[in-house]
């Protein structure tokens, strides 16, 4: 009963720094220019299918879920989303247990594997809260930034040049190198020791990683807490305009066209209102799809900037959105939209799609580095907790309501074989051989 109520508390305390904003359709919260106001659709008359209160952090990941609201997409098929900025990751976990109903959140946007691991209850507390994977939001906008104490060493995507940097370095400094995410044994963390291991840097015994909200980053490296930090733009961007630090690597150049992060609701929700979560994904769908227009990008960065969503200048949105980057410690300029954020189609086709494929490499690396021992043990432990929380039965039912294209719609569960920038090869079919193949693990 104790520990109940301390986990209570706990949930009670992070919902509480978490600010609830009602989507509010037309001009952009505390914009003034009218004539720019994006409108609603209104919905055929009994069409209403009732409200949902999703969670986002401001980055570039959670755009089609601000694009949603304010260009009607959502209002349009019958469903009125509020979106509730969070505080950070944790909080985001703490409020989906809570739900709606208890003061906190349905869902939203999520690093892999944070639905699998909270329908488990291996990152709450034991407490199961069953969620459903709906689509992903995008692919890419993340990116590792150096800090400018480490110039001379110049730090890009391969590492293994470099290795003694790693090595010399509590000799030099007196402590060991310190690198930085938002949540751990999620995204961030796993592109940062993907990073490191492939250039032959343990992540476990080489360095020290630290857990740090998306907050603090400019500070830690200003500071010097950190030397490295993994994380979504435009915070690695703005490392680089604040000429803090520069940016060591893309997760585009990692892996192109990954999986970044998802759209996932709590699974009682969906059972509760299952016309609902299909109208959620359409409009998700029309706003990825509008999202991801070059043309668009500059209103993207505009409907995003406000105070009530991401508080974040438009000049500094507005290059990451496009691919415009300052790559390596000598700043080299880097226009290519293929680097920046995917919201819809990729050269590996449809990115909204939840393939269970991709969702398995986010658990396959759990199992890498042992991070849930005793919780999550096995590949066949993985591959029906994927098969459980990823519901592609929705959003194709979605696409097709939406009258997509039939080659937009994937008719199977694999993307296929994945390749990363260091030629290891992930196939979905036999993860063994992709752990067999890697030489730092746990």
């Amino acid at each position: 009963m104790t520990s109940r109520r301390r986990f209570l508390t706990r949930f009670g305390a992070a919902l509480g720094s978490s600010l609830l904003l009602a989507g509010c359709l037309g001009n952009p919260p505390g914009s003034s220019d009218s004539a720019s106001a994006p409108q609603a659709a209104s919905p055929a008359p009994g069409q209403e299918l009732g409200t949902i209160k999703l969670g986002y952090i401001p980055i570039l990941e959670a755009a089609p879920l601000v694009v949603g609201v304010e260009k009607g997409f959502f209002a349009k098929h019958g469903i009125k989303v509020e979106l509730a900025k969070q505080a950070s990751w944790p909080a985001a976990r703490d409020n989906v247990v809570l739900g709606s109903a208890g003061g906190g959140i349905d869902g939203g946007q999520w690093q892999l594997p944070m639905p699998h691991l909270i329908t488990e209850g291996i990152i709450t507390d034991g407490k199961k809260v069953p969620m459903v994977v709906l689509a992903q939001l995008n692919s890419q906008a993340n990116g590792i930034a150096v800090s400018n104490s480490l110039k001379a060493e110049n730090l890009g995507l391969d590492l293994a040049p470099a290795v003694d940097v790693f090595q010399r370095f509590p000799q030099k400094e007196g402590r060991k190198f310190r690198a930085a995410y938002t949540f751990p044994n999620a995204n961030q963390d796993l592109w940062i020791r993907y990073w490191l291991a492939a250039g032959g840097v343990d992540p476990d015994k080489d360095i020290e990683l630290l857990t740090v909200p998306s907050t603090e980053t400019l500070q830690g490296m200003r500071n010097g807490t950190m030397d490295a930090f993994s994380t979504g733009d435009p915070w690695p961007f703005r490392i680089v305009k604040d000429d803090i630090g520069y940016l060591a690597a893309l997760t585009a150049q990692m892996w192109p066209a990954h999986p970044e992060e998802f759209l996932a609701v709590r699974s009682d929700w969906v059972e509760k209102n299952p016309k609902a979560a299909v109208a959620l994904v359409k409009g998700l769908i029309e706003a990825q799809q509008w999202a991801d227009k070059p043309e668009n990008r500059s209103e993207v960065a505009k409907l995003i900037s406000s105070r009530a969503y991401f508080n974040t200048p438009v000049e500094v949105l507005e290059p990451a959105l496009k691919g415009q980057y300052l790559l390596g410690a000598d700043r080299k300029p880097v226009n290519d939209p293929k680097l920046g954020p995917i919201y819809w189609m990729s050269d590996r086709g449809v990115i909204s799609y939840p393939y269970k494929s991709l969702s398995l490499w986010f658990l396959v690396e759990s199992l890498r580095w042992n991070m849930h021992p005793g919780k999550l043990t096995s590949i066949e432990q993985a591959r029906a907790l994927v098969d459980r929380v990823n519901r592609e039965d929705i959003w194709r039912q979605a696409a097709t309501e939406l009258g997509l294209p039939a080659k937009d719609i994937p008719t199977g569960s694999s993307r296929g074989k994945e390749t990363f920038f260091d030629g290891i090869v992930f196939d979905p079919e036999n993860p063994q051989a992709y752990l067999d193949s890697l030489k730092i693990k746990r």
